[in-house]
């Protein structure tokens, strides 16, 4: 396909050439038509002056509604007086390849002018916003660049069933289904499939997929579908093995992503792309929540856990103390963690959550791989081992020390673009009360 886009154009100065574009703008004044056009990478300004051999052309712009879709034969023209790009197209002929509603029923121009509900019910016009645009072409980058990372260093990629028999997490957030008369659910996590494969000897793995949480929730910060990026690693000493990994990882992509689309982003969205390079700082839970209360005064009410505040409050002084948006917080108590997480002679979890510009983006640990060790642990979380047979099979006949991570895509873009709500970091958002479109 031999499309010519708009980054392009300057290539065909002095050329004929076809464009195929959107109507951004129309400007028709007493002597001069203006037109801006928009395709999926930038704009560029048509212009028709108002005469008799341009009276078809005039008389097309002039009944054209915004948002239709053109093919136009044109010939580019290098113009300093152009404010954009110094470009202009004089077309020979414009044929109207749709032509669009006259009345939108949202402002795509400015999202402030409409309530976000009512963009989530016309997302395909809210889409068409440049800084949509540029946020789903940053996530597919960042996407690859978690992938160029993986490959790189020999991960095996996975794909895991959706359908599962048993939740990875919490039974009530299932969503349950009738498989041909058995009982089965949308799988919540790929958690026990990145475990065996670790007992299959497949050492290092990432899977990037959906998950299914019947959460009904309607914070910020909560979906129920989630695109979930997980990765799971063999012969790990310690919980510190699979921090160093996600530190490397997240920094190579970050990097990455600060190259090629930093000034973009920070034209577009007003925020600066963290490059990652500061040492992530590694802080035990209990030394955090000491930290909360002697340099900010602040006790949650969930002791063995970390509220959004402490969250934010953790982030702040990472950021003032080690020069660094990320932090490590670490072994977590056992009662606020899932069953398969290894724990210490002395009961202390090999666990950890990494907060980015105050939000938890990852959750992760050093798994329990020893069969005894993890009946144990199931038992103790007053669950029936027997109910978890097919997952604890995987044990009985040798499995090598692993630990891995996992985290919901959405929340690592919310947080590098610093958009409020999960919503609008979401292709297409599915929540308690959404199912369309």
């Amino acid at each position: 396909m031999n499309k010519i886009y708009i980054k392009d154009i300057k290539n065909y100065f002095n050329k004929e050439i076809n464009l195929d574009a959107w109507v951004d703008n129309i400007r028709d004044l007493q002597y001069v038509q203006f037109v801006i056009l928009r395709d999926s990478t930038g704009k560029v300004q048509m212009t028709i002056e108002k005469n008799e051999n341009n009276l078809y052309l005039n008389n097309l712009i002039s009944s054209l509604s915004l948002e239709s879709t053109l093919s136009i034969d044109c010939k580019v023209m290098e113009n300093e007086k152009v404010k954009l790009n110094g470009v202009e197209l004089i077309p020979s002929n414009i044929v109207i390849t749709s032509l669009s509603l006259p009345e939108l029923p949202i402002d795509i121009k400015n999202k402030d002018n409409a309530l976000r509900e009512t963009r989530l019910d016309y997302r395909f016009l809210d889409l068409r916003r440049e800084d949509n645009n540029l946020l789903f072409k940053c996530q597919t980058f960042i996407e690859a660049m978690m992938r160029e990372y993986w490959v790189n260093n020999d991960f095996i990629e996975i794909h895991t069933p959706k359908i599962s028999a048993s939740a990875a997490e919490s039974g009530a957030e299932m969503f349950k289904l009738d498989y041909f008369g058995q009982k089965a659910c949308l799988s919540q996590s790929p958690q026990f499939y990145k475990q065996m494969t670790m007992a299959s000897g497949f050492e290092k793995v990432f899977e990037i997929g959906p998950v299914f949480r019947a959460e009904n929730s309607h914070t910020s910060y909560h979906a129920t579908e989630i695109l979930m990026i997980d990765s799971e690693i063999s012969w790990v000493k310690s919980v510190d093995d699979v921090m160093d990994m996600e530190e490397e990882w997240t920094r190579y992509y970050m990097a990455k992503l600060k190259e090629k689309y930093g000034e973009e982003i920070k034209k577009v969205f007003n925020v600066e792309v963290t490059d990652a390079k500061s040492k992530f700082p590694r802080i035990n839970f209990y030394d955090a929540k000491k930290i909360l209360k002697e340099e900010f005064n602040y006790v949650g009410v969930v002791p063995e856990d970390l509220e959004r505040k402490e969250e934010e409050l953790m982030c702040e002084y990472s950021k003032k103390k080690y020069n660094s948006e990320f932090i490590f917080i670490t072994n977590f108590p056992y009662s606020a963690r899932s069953f398969y997480v290894m724990k210490d002679e002395n009961g202390v979890t090999q666990t950890f959550d990494l907060l980015f510009k105050g939000v938890e983006i990852t959750s992760g640990a050093q798994r329990e791989h020893r069969y005894n060790n993890l009946i144990d642990n199931i038992k103790e979380k007053n669950m029936n081992p027997e109910d978890l047979s097919f997952y604890t099979e995987f044990f009985k006949y040798g499995c090598p020390p692993h630990g891995g991570f996992g985290f919901g895509l959405a929340r690592l873009i919310m947080r590098i673009f610093e958009i409020d709500n999960i919503r609008e970091a979401t292709l297409i958002y599915r929540g308690p009360t959404r199912l369309k479109p």
